[in-house]
This record gives structure tokens, C-alpha cells and sequence, in this order.
């Protein structure tokens, strides 16, 4: 235990900061989690911007945020590209080009944000 007076109001600080900073942990692991298992563009959104949250924090290091929400975004637009292999349709076909440009634009727009602030 610390005996000067500004190492125990240091001990303090540390320990609100940590539990800060663990919520802040929290929430995004919980929320990619979700967004792994659900594929769906709004999951991956809420995802990016805990992300980018944890970023703002100095929690997480920008690259490896910028490359969790790449493998996000493939991991997403993976499941909307799947079809059955015996019997394509065209309708089918379009309908899985649809949902992966709904992926990919949700994306764009999550990353257009995280740039704007950065302004």
C-alpha cells in the first residue's frame, strides 16, 4: 500500500480508470460477438462504433480496430453471398448481390463517420 500522499490519490485514479476502462471492454467484445453471430448490417454497425469508441479511449490501437472491423465486414458479407450450390436462380442470385451491398455500404458508412470525427 502506498504511504505518500500522492501515491494514494495515484492508487485512486488507477482504480476508476481501470474499471473505465474494463465497461468500455465490455461493451464492444459483447457487441462484436453479436455482430460474428448475426451478420446482420446493423449488429456490424453497433460493432464499429464500439470499436471506434475503444480507439477514441486509447483502449485499443487503431490497426487492430481497422482490422477487426475488416474481418467484420468479410464475415458479414460472407453469409450473404452463400446460396444453396444445386439450384442457383437468377432471383436468387440478385437477392444475395442485394444483401452484400447492403453489407458493404453499411460499412462504408460506419467508416465515413469514424473519419469525419477524426477531422
Amino acid at each position: 500500500m502506498p504511504i505518500l500522499k500522492h501515491a494514494k490519490k495515484k492508487l485512486k485514479q488507477d482504480k476508476k480508470r481501470t474499471l473505465a476502462n474494463k465497461r468500455v471492454k465490455e461493451v464492444f467484445k459483447k457487441l462484436v460477438k453479436e455482430a460474428t453471430e448475426d451478420k446482420k448490417a446493423e449488429s456490424v454497425s453497433k460493432a464499429f462504433s464500439a470499436l471506434d469508441k475503444a480507439v477514441k479511449k486509447n483502449i485499443l490501437n487503431k490497426n487492430k480496430v481497422a482490422r477487426m472491423k475488416s474481418a467484420l465486414t468479410k464475415h458479414a458479407a460472407s453469409d450473404a453471398v452463400k446460396v444453396a450450390p444445386k439450384k442457383v436462380t437468377a432471383k436468387a442470385k440478385k437477392a444475395a448481390k442485394n444483401a452484400k451491398a447492403k453489407v458493404a455500404q453499411a460499412a462504408q458508412a460506419a467508416r465515413k463517420k469514424t473519419t469525419s470525427r477524426k477531422k
